[in-house]
């Protein structure tokens, strides 16, 4: 299964790889991109392990406070945010 991310989704992988960037230094930023990677590793194996709601699905990363929310669909998942876990709490109610 392979995977798009949506241009919001895009905007905010780069916003947290350039805030781990400044504030903690290249090896960390590069360790986040990692654990996304990983974590979307797991959701193409399993696209239905993310908590299902409103119609997407919410997988938490594992090491960093962001989660992947993504919609399953054609050629594969749809990542639609990579929300920080401790900010912006109506993201989900967005209309994306």
């Amino acid at each position: 299964m392979r995977y798009l991310l949506h241009p919001a989704a895009e905007k905010d992988l780069s916003d947290a790889f350039s805030f781990y960037l400044e504030k903690a230094g290249r090896s960390v930023a590069l360790r986040f991109l990692d654990e996304f990677e990983r974590a979307l590793g797991v959701l193409e194996r399993h696209p239905r392990l993310g908590t299902p709601t409103r119609g997407r699905r919410v997988y938490p990363m594992r090491i960093f406070p962001y989660a992947i929310i993504y919609k399953e669909g054609e050629p594969g998942l749809l990542v639609l945010v990579v929300r920080h876990q401790r900010r912006r709490p109506n993201v989900l109610g967005s209309s994306r």
